[in-house]
């Protein structure tokens, strides 16, 4: 393990004035009122085989129907329980996964319908940095070859260019140009995750899946890694979708958040006004959770029963039904659908009842 400490958020601002001009990103080219990814009706089941024949017996129903927009510059953040579908609906939408069904407009072209080789091409402009920092990381290559391969694959740099590209990633997410000579066995957790994000930075990106990027670390190095990602989304313009637990994390960094439940959304709302005024059920037990850093402060909990039901058979009409504590029997025959808040026009909620 090094020894090298990590660096505060200030370090991350090293070398700022030496980035190359190929992956600044201006502040006119994150305007937020233009449109990057638009999800539509996306879904994706997992085949349950049996039989002598290996015949499908039943589907994994990790997402169904996912609808919502990401303007550029903005990070949207997407919270719910584990077993959600959050880790498989981003994987899907960058194609990691191959989606069931839905479109998934970036910058107007469908990902989804997109042939291998051209498939290549976005590669380069959707990137994720990945929930486990270690597992993520070839062992066996050098920290410049795993920030580099990028570079070669999309034929941006070689030779001196590359490591000159890689030595400035490298202090950008506040790490050291010595350190691409070093293996990822040689770090701790918060820097092998500051290498991750360097590595997704390589090839200049529009988009980013951050994919639980910091439950797998220290509380201290969590918030460290936070501050760099919200320094590089002011920095560098990036959009995100942040996938987390931790809805405090969400709060700090995202203009935007999307609770999901059993594959399905339940709420979208600005993320100032949801934690200031949540509608939905879920989404009020969800933030009932969240500790407040004032013992004088008493907030009402909301306890929900049970666990999360099996997405290979999900409840029939209301997905949050068997768990919602204003449930009644007309929540198990209509599926509700996301639906405008009062007059605010960024504010939908998915409940019969709010």
């Amino acid at each position: 393990m090094s020894d090298a400490p990590e660096r505060t958020m200030t370090d991350a601002n090293v070398g700022k004035e030496s980035a190359g001009a190929s992956h600044q990103k201006t502040t006119t080219k994150a305007k937020r009122d233009e449109l990057l990814l638009e999800i539509k009706d996306l879904k994706k089941y997992f085949p349950i085989r049996g039989g002598v024949f290996s015949r499908v017996v039943a589907n994994v129903k990790a997402v169904e129907d996912m609808n919502f927009t990401i303007n550029r510059g903005e990070v949207v953040g997407l919270v719910g329980e584990s077993g959600s579908g959050k880790t498989t609906a981003g994987r899907a939408i960058l194609r990691l996964i191959e989606p069931t069904a839905g479109e998934i407009l970036f910058d107007g072209v469908d990902v989804a319908k997109l042939s291998k080789s051209k498939l290549r091409e976005y590669r380069r402009k959707m990137q994720i940095i990945f929930q486990d920092p270690f597992a993520s990381l070839n062992p066996r290559m050098s920290v410049g070859d795993i920030i580099g391969e990028a570079l070669t694959i999309h034929n941006l740099a070689r030779g001196k260019a590359k490591e000159a590209r890689v030595a400035d990633l490298l202090e950008r997410v506040g790490m050291s140009p010595g350190h691409m000579r070093r293996y990822p066995h040689e770090f701790s957790g918060g820097q092998r995750q500051r290498i991750g994000i360097a590595r997704a930075l390589a090839v200049d990106p529009d988009f980013i899946v951050a994919d639980e990027p910091v439950s797998a670390l220290d509380v201290s190095i969590q918030a460290q890694v936070v501050n760099l990602l919200q320094d590089l989304k002011d920095e560098l313009g990036l959009t995100m979708l942040f996938i987390a637990h931790d809805l405090g994390v969400v709060e700090y960094i995202s203009d935007k958040v999307i609770v999901m439940y059993l594959g399905r959304i339940m709420e979208i709302a600005p993320a100032k006004e949801l934690y200031r005024n949540p509608v939905h059920p879920y989404t009020e037990a969800l933030l009932s959770a969240v500790p407040i850093p004032d013992p004088t402060v008493k907030r009402d909990r909301v306890i929900l029963q049970g666990d999360i039901p099996s997405p290979i058979n999900p409840p029939s009409g209301c997905v949050f039904r068997t768990r919602c504590p204003i449930a009644t029997e007309d929540c198990a025959h209509v599926v509700p659908q996301l639906e405008q808040v009062g007059d605010d026009p960024q504010h939908f909620k998915a409940c019969i009842h709010r």
